[in-house]
């Protein structure tokens, strides 16, 4: 139940049977079906969410009701740190109010750890510690990487990015969706597809 979480944590960090034991004693399953809401904008991001399957995304709803993708959630071997975590990291880290939704695009399950549960950890666990800073260091360079990759590469180059990081995330995930996570409209995201000769869901 929990072996894909095991996995992923002891590639970072030793665990030895006892710390492993005090880990899992705090984790539980849930499932998310496809169009649920896993995290609502406005709420307290009061756990994080491990995506042992499925597919979700994180979004922003501006003023005039335009949502605009800011991550997308998946386990497979393309996955990263912020990939694998579908949690709004600032909102849990400070326990303040989250700025964006995150919705299930497909059935998920998700290993689920809590706020209190990961400072216990933290204070008990030197190895949860230091899993607990490649944590925050992987969630600051990814926010660093996606302010940087809109100011300084062309939709092209973040388009070509895309591919060679998720090319199967293309099969999976809307339009819409891909375009606003890499900033470009719908049409412009349309004509890339074309000049790569890739079908990519509506």
């Amino acid at each position: 139940m929990f072996h894909l979480y095991k996995n992923f944590i002891t590639k970072h960090v030793n665990l030895n049977i006892l710390e492993w034991k005090l880990i899992e004693s705090k984790l539980s399953i849930k499932t998310f079906q496809k169009g649920e809401i896993i995290l609502h904008q406005g709420d307290i991001c009061k756990n994080l969410y491990f995506m042992n399957s499925g597919l979700a995304r994180g979004y922003i709803i501006d003023k005039t009701g335009k949502d605009f993708t800011w991550s997308i959630f998946f386990n497979d071997h393309n996955a990263h740190m912020c990939n694998l975590f579908a949690t709004d990291y600032e909102s849990f880290l400070h326990q303040k109010t989250t700025t964006i939704h995150i919705e299930a695009l497909e059935d998920c399950e998700v290993v689920i750890t809590s706020f209190d549960n990961i400072q216990f950890i933290y204070n008990h666990l030197k190895s949860g510690e230091r899993f607990g800073r490649l944590m925050a260091e992987e969630a600051y360079s990814y926010l660093h990487n996606q302010i940087i990759n809109r100011q300084l590469k062309s939709a092209k180059e973040r388009f070509e990015e895309f591919l060679q990081q998720t090319p199967h995330l293309l099969e999976k995930v809307p339009q819409y969706h891909i375009a606003t996570f890499l900033g470009i409209t719908p049409q412009h995201l349309s004509r890339l597809k074309k000049e790569y000769k890739i079908n990519i869901c509506e």
